[in-house]
């Protein structure tokens, strides 16, 4: 089954983050990433570009549709990055989840594909 493990977190401390700690930041999700394909586990994940840069598409409800800039809410933490793993069940993609060296991790399984 294929999970996804979402990282959230708060942007302003990423982005105080001197180079040597993003470097070891960066490092840590490398040696995440081994472990995944070590596993093969490894079914795909990107960070992602801050907050600031999203558009909300919402349904109005009569019919219409809006755009706005920024995310859909306000909230102390942002979403930042995910992976798309897969685990045998949900004890297993949590176990990978605690590897993850991020303090906030949702682990939420992908919906099978209806007809």
């Amino acid at each position: 089954m294929q999970y996804a493990l979402l990282i959230y977190g708060d942007e302003k401390v990423w982005e105080s983050l001197t180079d040597a700690e993003e470097q070891e930041k960066h490092a840590r999700h490398g040696a995440f990433m081994k472990l995944l394909q070590e596993r093969d586990a490894m079914r795909g994940g990107s960070e992602l570009s801050r907050s600031h840069t999203a558009t909300t598409v919402r349904d109005t409800g009569d019919g219409g549709v809006s755009v706005t800039d920024g995310p859909f809410a306000e909230a102390a933490e942002q979403l930042g990055g995910f992976y798309l793993i897969e685990a045998a069940d949900l004890d297993e993609a949590i176990a990978l989840a605690k590897a993850l060296p991020e303090g906030i991790v949702e682990v939420r399984p992908l919906a099978p594909m209806r007809d």
